[in-house]
Formats: C-alpha cells, structure tokens, sequence
C-alpha cells in the first residue's frame, strides 16, 4: 500500500472509527434499502476474515493490542446488521439478496434444515470456542497479573546488574503495563463474543414468531407459506450473522492462546506437528491397519496412510541432508575459529564476571530443586522482595548451581565467589526444632539448624504432626535454605550496595525529589562517599527506606565534614525514631548496658585522625579489658532473658562498636541522640577499663 496512503488513514483513522460508530446507531434506528444492507453484509464477513488472518500472522499478542477494543465495535456491528435485517423482513418478508440466497440455496430451501445448521454453528460457538476462549483470557488474566511483580522485580535486578540501561528498563516495564492491560481487557471482551452468541439465538426465535404474527394475522397468508417464508429469512440471516461471529470467535481463541514466538501460528504449526518423522510412519502403519479390518473401507484408509508414510519419508531425507553438510561445516568451524573465539574481547568480559550471589548445592540436594522446581526459584524471588522491602534496597539476583564437590546434603552461600557460608539439609525429612520446652523427645537424625544454631532433629515426614503437638517448630527443607539465605543476605547488604546500585537509589530518588539529589551529588558529596555511608548503616541493620532523612542530612553536613564516619552517625542521629523501632523496647523502657566515664575518655582520647580515616589507638590492656568487661555484661543480660544493647554517647559510639564487634558481632550499640525521647533508659549493666 502507497506509504502516503497510509499516513493518511492513520492521520484520520479517529474520524473513521467515530464516523463507524454513528453508522452503527444509526443502521439501529433508520430503515436500510437492501442494497445496502447486502453490501454491509459483505462488508461484515470480509472485516470479520480479515481479524481472522491477522491474528494467524501475528508472533506476540500484543502485536494486536486493539483486538479488544474490536471485539466491541464488531459485535455491536453485527447487532445493527440483525436489527436491519429484521426490520426488512418483518416489513416487506424480503431482506436483500444474500439473506435470501442463504435462506434457500444454502440450505436447499428447507427451513428444517437451515434452523438446524443454524443450531449447529450457534452451538460451535458457544459452546466450543466462546467458552473455551473465555476461561483462558480469564486464567491468562489472573497469571499475568501474579507474575507482574516478579517481572518487576527481574527488571530491576538487570539493571542494577549493568545488564540492561535505563531506557530498556523502562520499555521492558511499559511492555509488561501493556501486557497485563491487554489480557485483563481480554478478559472481559470475551464476555462480547459469549453475549454475541446467546444474542443471535434469542433474535432467531423472536425473528420467527414476529414473522408468523405478521404473516398469518396482519398479511393473512396461509399457516404453512408463513412459516416457510419468515422461517427460511430468518435462518438465512442467522446463518449470515453466524459465520462473522463464528470467524471472531475463532481469532479471539487464537488470540488468548498464542504464546509469544518467532514465526507466525502456520510456520508454528507446520513446524512442531511436523518435526517428528516417526510419529507420521506410526499413524501410517494404524491407518494401513485399519484399511485391512473386514467391514472397513479400505480405499480412504490406505490413501491417507500412503501420504502419511511419504511426508514421513520427505522429512527424514531433508532433515538429513541439512544436518550432514551443516555438521562437516561446525567441525571445520570449531576448528579454525576457536582461539579467536577464546581470546574475543566480549568473552573474556563474561569470564571475568563474578556472580554477586551464588547457592551451590550437592547433588543429593538436586532432587530437592527438581520436586519444588520454580517453587524454589519463587521463594528466593519472594525473599529478596522481602528484604527489599525491610532494607530499602534491591539486592542482586541469587544463582541456584549444583556442586558435585560438596557432600551429597550440603550447599554453601557464595558472595562473589566467596563462600561465606554452609549447611547440610535432607530433602526427603522434616526439620524438627527445639525451641525450649521439649519434654519428650522425637526420634530423628540429631542436627543444628544453619541460620540460629538452634538444636534440632531431621524427622520423617510421617513424624511431622507427632513433633508439632510435642512443641516443636517444624519446617521443611527449602525452608531451612530459605532462612539461612535471609539471614546471610542481612548480614552481607553492605557488601552488596555497590556504587552501580548506589547511582540507581539516587536517579530514582532525583524523580521524586530533585532538589535535594541535585544538591548533594556531585557538588557536596562523591557517588562514592554517599555509598560508604549507606554502607555503614547497613552494616548494623540500619534500613535506608528513609533516603529523603539520610540525603537532606548528609546535605546539611556533608560541606563542612569529610569523614564519611562522623557523617554515618549524623545520619543515624536522624533516624532515631527507625532505630528505636529495632531496639528491644517493653513497654516503653529500653535496658541497656552504659559505658563508664573513663572507658569513654580514654576511646575519645585514643583517636588520630588521618588522612585514611579516624583509628583508635588504645593501649592492647585496656582494650582487652574493656572486651572483657563487654563480654560479661553481655552474658549477664543474656542471662536475664534481656537482649543486650550498648547505649554511649555519641561521640563514641562508632569507635566502641569498631573495638566491640571483633568478639561480638552483630551487638547493638546506639548513642544517647539515636533513642526516641518517649523511651525510658533503665541500665542494668556497666563496662568498666578495669
């Protein structure tokens, strides 16, 4: 088609689908000549096989995205068409030329028969295709629904990745908008089509007793040539009105059932029927069978087997003639082209990347992998939306590889390539464990739950309800797997904020607010030096969900101090109300161990700033005694069933917690200025330096 032609009917497609809907009310309420009526007759079956073809030659749904919206305006087209027609023959029993050539030649002039035909396509239909078409729109809806996040979050995973930029991030979410869009409109305008249906049989029937009314009482004609006449008008209409809807039907089956390919639904067809040889000589041999049963014609069986048996045959040569010479050339290839494949700039960028997160399994673990199957892969998904959401950030996606080097019930947790972390699971039991208050004890394999350390035992699935009424907690396998990966993932963030991740927190930050994005980077502060400081919040469970906080504080700070570590806890100073709601507070009293006068002293009077950073340089005696003294305040808490907390002030507070979690990991200590107002203190511990 001329390219200006084109351009013109879409620069005036709004008139003509404005102009076709005013047709439509129109052809409801004033009369049509015949003539016209027949030509939009054909007008009608032409439109209708034209969406027909084009859903056949479309490769993705979307290609189609307006089918919905079509489905409307033909179905309300066809409606007008019967509105018309009906009025024709109730009127003048003559309704155009084509109804009435469907009325006698297409059914031989039987109204019998017509009605019956009719009966039949209306069922197809109906019962067929509508219904069929309409519960997968419906289950395509809900699933494309359910998986949007997913894909969401597979979205932001490539990017963060440096896989994908951001305009192909941003049309790859506009596409999954648009698909979810399309199939949930699809849902609906499947009810168009199921409507259409149940529609054409009720006209049908009122088209047939109007038309006895009018010819028997109104005309008085005869009984028998009134029901011969309006009967074989109405089935031509019906039949003429059918065959459209029955062509839209089928393209709205196509529609919600094709899966996204390269080709279009012939090739799709032609190929995956066609590329097993094998299963057409096997259908020959049943039909050559069948021919010679006694009682069977044999001439229509033998015929179709014979094809059979040679398309079988014309397959088999040509897939081997195109795989002889295509498997001589890949030897060749192989052979002259693998160092320059091996030393490829591209290849060895891919050989040198490291997965930021790994989960390597042995192999009496792949039965594990394989039962659950995307179930597993789900709740790694389920687990990063988890934490993205307790963090403030998107962590990278989690690689599921087997390792033949491990144990058979082993795996290990790997941050970029670095185990730093294992366990032993047993796919086929349970995971009873002891939380405190076992009396009786359950038979089972005696083990240590990975993430806590917890006491516990692998039972039998059998055994699982016996060991719940017992008092035990009991998960399965990949629950075990799930909590420790959680766990370590916590642990890791900081490790896992990288500056690539940290660019991505501030573009999305510059779309809300702009302003304070602007201000900090690059005038105030380097990408590098806001990462560090979102770094060390997350290296003690700090969540960076409150990034307007931490960005307007490290603005009002950030020109006056350098130190990425005193600008860490002014930033933590700002967050007091979401550090409070991490402290172990009951009924609004935090107990917490406090630092003695002289422990703060001598910390604040052992710092020497230098170039690198600020470094504590206290005497090895009284830093050991004050490790010491931690120690066994921790353990007395620990003892009155108290989570210990270290409170300081604030100059200190970062120092002591550098000096602190050499022995005590992941200890709680916070400043004075981090503890909401409304919580009372109550000390029931000291650290001394002696």
């Amino acid at each position: 088609m001329d390219k200006g032609l084109v351009g013109k009917l879409l620069r005036y497609g709004d008139l003509a689908v404005a102009g076709l809907i005013i047709v439509i009310i129109v052809m409801m309420v004033i009369p049509l000549p015949p003539r016209v009526l027949d030509l939009l007759l054909v007008f009608n079956l032409t439109f209708a096989l034209v969406i027909v073809l084009v859903t056949m030659y479309n490769r993705d749904p979307l290609d189609f995205a307006v089918f919905p919206s079509l489905l409307l305006l033909t179905t309300l087209f066809r409606l007008a068409l019967n509105v018309s027609s009906t009025r024709l023959i109730l009127l003048h029993a003559y309704a155009g030329d084509i109804i009435s050539q469907f009325g006698s030649f297409v059914v031989g002039g039987n109204p019998v028969v017509g009605f019956v035909v009719f009966l039949i396509l209306v069922a197809i239909q109906f019962v067929v295709i509508t219904r069929g078409a309409e519960r997968v729109a419906e289950v395509a809806a809900r699933f494309t629904l359910d998986a949007m996040p997913g894909k969401q979050m597979a979205i932001d995973a490539d990017l963060n990745a440096g896989l994908i930029d951001d305009i192909e991030a941003r049309d790859r979410r506009k596409a999954i908008a648009r698909e979810a869009d399309f199939y949930g409109a699809m849902d609906g305008a499947s009810k168009f089509v199921k409507g259409d249906a149940i529609a054409a049989i009720i006209i049908t029937v009122i088209n047939i007793l109007g038309g006895l009314v009018v010819g028997a009482v109104q005309l008085g004609l005869p009984l028998g040539e009134a029901v011969t006449t309006y009967t074989l008008l109405t089935v031509g209409d019906g039949l003429v009105s059918q065959i459209p809807a029955l062509l839209i039907s089928v393209a709205t089956g196509i529609v919600v059932t094709r899966a996204a390919s390269d080709t279009d639904l012939g090739q799709d067809v032609i190929s995956q029927i066609l590329q097993q040889p094998r299963v057409l000589y096997l259908a020959a041999g049943v039909l050559a069978f069948l021919g010679f049963v006694p009682g069977l014609p044999p001439l229509p069986f033998l015929a179709v087997a014979a094809v059979s048996s040679a398309l079988g045959r014309t397959i088999t040569v040509a897939v081997r003639d195109a795989a002889v010479p295509g498997a001589a050339d890949e030897t060749d290839g192989e052979t002259e082209e693998a160092a320059p494949q091996a030393t490829a700039p591209e290849d060895t960028a891919r050989m040198l990347q490291v997965d930021p997160l790994t989960i390597e399994i042995g192999y009496g673990l792949l039965s594990l992998a394989e039962r659950t199957g995307d179930d597993l892969m789900e709740r790694i998904g389920m687990l990063r939306r988890q934490l993205a959401g307790e963090l403030g950030m998107v962590l990278p996606l989690v690689r599921l590889r087997d390792n033949m080097a491990l144990d058979a019930n082993s795996y290990c947790i790997k941050l970029r390539g670095v185990q730093v972390a294992q366990g032993e699971i047993m796919a086929d039991r349970f995971l009873a464990m002891d939380t405190g208050g076992i009396e009786e004890e359950i038979p089972g394999i005696e083990t240590t739950e990975p993430a806590f350390g917890l006491p516990a035992r692998w039972i039998a699935a059998g055994d699982r309800d016996g060991a719940e009424l017992r008092g035990y907690t009991v998960v399965d396998p990949a629950s075990v797997l799930m909590t420790h990966l959680g766990e370590i993932l916590k642990r890791h963030a900081h490790e896992l904020l990288s500056r690539q991740e940290t660019k991505i927190i501030l573009d999305a930050m510059r779309e809300t607010n702009p302003a304070v994005v602007e201000e900090l980077v690059p005038d105030t502060m380097r990408l590098g030096d806001v990462q560090k400081v979102l770094q060390n919040l997350l290296r003690e469970g700090i969540p960076i969900r409150d990034l307007l906080t931490i960005f307007e504080t490290l603005a009002d700070y950030g020109p006056v101090i350098n130190d990425t570590d005193r600008l860490s806890e002014l930033v933590r100073q700002s967050l007091y109300r979401t550090i409070s709601e991490l402290l172990p507070v009951h009924e609004g009293r935090l107990r917490v161990i406090v630092l003695d006068p002289d422990v703060e002293s001598q910390i604040a009077g052992s710092l020497e700033r230098t170039d690198g950073g600020t470094f504590v340089a206290l005497d090895p005696d009284i830093q050991a005694a004050i490790i010491r003294n931690t120690e066994r305040a921790t353990a007395a808490c620990l003892d009155q069933g108290v989570e210990p907390v270290v409170l300081t002030s604030p100059g200190v507070r970062f120092y002591f917690r550098r000096i602190a979690e050499q022995v005590l990991d992941g200890l709680r200590v916070v400043s004075y200025h981090e503890v909401a107002p409304s919580v009372e203190i109550e000390a029931i511990g000291r650290v001394s330096a002696t």
